[in-house]
């Protein structure tokens, strides 16, 4: 495999898609079209602090992940949260993942963020296998509140 991780481009709607729904089926959501259509143009936004990466084999794409700086009250620098991660059930175990993790790790660096973080479901095993190896666990349980 001959992995190149890079920003997806607005004419890539058509490869993104299909990753993005998967995504979605993994956490058996479903975003309204509108939504996606709305994050898919603050991607190419350049005033939006919204990003998406690519791994590519070749022409093909085989994982995406999507991030966003924002401000904290702990540093000068932005935080980068890491929002979604998701590759081909065929490219799972092959390094794909942890690619598109350092991928934004270093677009992080660029900016001066001190850190990256993200959050997974508890019930996903398979992606934890991943995360323990590439960093912390903060010990930090997350609450959500519907508005």
């Amino acid at each position: 495999m001959n992995l190149t991780i890079r920003p997806l481009r607005a004419d890539e709607f058509d490869a993104w898609l299909p990753l993005w729904k998967g995504y979605q089926s993994f956490y058996k959501t479903a975003i309204p079209d509108d939504v996606t259509a709305l994050t898919w143009q603050r991607f190419h936004d350049a005033s939006e602090p919204m990003h998406a990466l690519g791994a590519f084999d070749g022409e093909t794409l085989l994982g995406i992940t999507h991030y966003i700086f924002h401000r904290t009250c702990w540093s000068a620098a932005p935080t980068c949260y890491l929002q979604d991660l998701f590759t081909v059930n065929a490219s799972r175990g092959k390094g794909v993942g942890r690619a598109l993790i350092e991928a934004v790790r270093d677009e992080a660096a660029k900016v001066g963020s001190a850190r990256i973080y993200w959050q997974t479901h508890e019930t996903n095993a398979e992606a934890q296998v991943l995360y323990n190896k590439v960093a912390e666990r903060s010990g930090f349980i997350v609450y959500r509140k519907p508005i």
